[in-house]
């Protein structure tokens, strides 16, 4: 494949990976940026461009704190080359094998990262796509606007929109760049109708709040849901009461009294004033508004009013400081599926006590062995890490290509049915 691929927009250059088998894309633009009057409103379709637009860096995130002072996760996934912030924002990543053609017709891996709906970006070290594209899997990571840049809500901006709603832009964003990745990567020889979502922790909620929206059906033909979905997992999905109590919290704290005023704030002070008034736990999440998100997602899974497609769910045995809702809400999920006369679930439970500490298999361990990126990290691995790695990377591709995670070499993976309950417990003894 050329390294010019030219998009509905306009052509984009990629890299090549270092042994030259992985082309890459970086910061691809899929939307219009959310600046100016654009900001708290949805994401628009990216104006054309002339000549081919460089994509070999990486983009810039939403503004956020400063993820190197996050304590335990500063060490674990972020360091100096975290990228900087900046509203302009809305840009995806892209791996797809150097030897792909537009008639390949590739499975494609959407991503979509975590990070409690106030942080994170698509570019994090822990993501990494050579891996997949080696075994025919076209990765694609977003960027989406978080905290209040993603998730305030207010009955003016309810009057800017025919279905009269507000919020949700982080869910909007991410459902735009889906809607993009559908209509552009036959391009990178990826197959539009061939897509499985994923995400962990806030990117789980985010990919089970796009199954559970009509606005994305039949956009997808799998899901996977690590740490963060299920049934009475997180809590009650919210009303937008509660959405717009937070955000009044924030237009009080910055002492403004209008939208229009506020989008006037310099990034920086929305972001401080963002964590200011979050609170604990998630205050910035999506909600119920009757039109993107029609109903809490529990009540939406277990009747049935989430998309029919294969499923594949799981957490860490540590999950939350080893809180079991986690555990049981993914069961649940799969009950509900067979109650439901679906295609069983995969259910999975990662219990790897990574070595050199006492965090064993902490939220968010899995990803280093997903991504197949463990040599970026200071954990001393053992060789049973890379076994399990090559493993673990093996079935999420498999998933995404048949919708079944078995494959040649792997020890068998049974789905969630009545006569087999159990989940898939990777953690392989030594």
């Amino acid at each position: 494949m050329e390294t010019i691929i030219k998009t509905k927009q306009g052509a984009v250059e990629g890299l090549h990976s270092e042994d030259g088998k992985t082309l890459m894309f970086r910061g691809v633009p899929y939307a219009q940026p959310p600046v100016g009057d654009l900001r708290f409103r949805r994401p628009q379709e990216h104006e054309p461009w002339d000549g081919v637009l460089p994509c070999k860096e990486f983009s810039a995130r939403c503004p956020q704190a400063d993820l190197t002072q996050m304590g335990f996760y500063a060490k674990e996934f972020y360091d100096d080359m975290v990228p900087p912030c900046n509203e302009d924002c809305l840009y995806l990543n892209i791996w797809t094998p150097a030897d792909a053609s537009p008639d390949s017709r590739l499975p494609v891996l959407f991503w979509v990262h975590g990070g409690a709906f106030l942080h994170g970006c698509g570019s994090e070290k822990e993501f990494d796509g050579e891996g997949f594209a080696k075994k025919g899997v076209i990765l694609v990571t977003i960027n989406y606007r978080v905290n209040v840049f993603g998730f305030f809500a207010h009955p003016e901006l309810e009057n800017e929109n025919p279905e009269h709603v507000s919020g949700n832009y982080g869910i909007l964003d991410q459902l735009f760049a889906l809607g993009w990745v559908r209509e552009n990567i036959a391009a990178f020889g990826g197959d539009p109708e061939k897509i499985t979502l994923a995400g962990q922790s806030a990117g789980c909620m985010s990919v089970q709040t796009l199954i559970s929206s009509p606005l994305s059906k039949g956009m997808v033909r799998g899901a996977i849901l690590q740490s963060g979905g299920g049934i009475r997992a997180m809590g009650e999905t919210a009303g937008k009461e509660k959405v717009w109590e937070i955000s009044k919290r924030l237009m009080d704290h910055l002492q403004v009294n209008s939208v229009a005023q506020l989008r006037e704030v310099p990034a920086e002070k929305l972001v401080e004033a963002a964590y200011a008034v979050n609170g604990e736990g998630l205050g910035w999440t999506p909600h119920r508004d009757g039109f993107l998100l029609p109903g809490s997602t529990d009540e939406l899974a277990e009747t049935g009013k989430i998309h029919d497609i294969n499923y594949m769910i799981g957490c860490t045995g540590d999950d939350f400081g080893g809180d079991p809702r986690l555990k049981e809400s993914c069961a649940r999920w799969c009950e509900n599926q067979l109650k439901l006369g679906r295609t069983p679930s995969y259910l999975y439970l990662f219990d790897r006590k990574l070595p050199g500490d006492d965090a064993g298999s902490f939220h968010s361990s899995e990803l280093w062995y997903v991504f197949e990126t463990y040599p970026r990290c200071w954990w001393p691995w053992e060789d049973r890490d890379i076994t399990l790695s090559k493993e673990m990377s093996a079935y999420w591709a498999n998933f995404v290509k048949t919708g079944d995670p078995n494959g040649e070499s792997l020890p068998v993976w049974k789905p969630y049915t009545p006569d087999h309950h159990e989940p898939k417990d990777k953690n392989i003894p030594g």
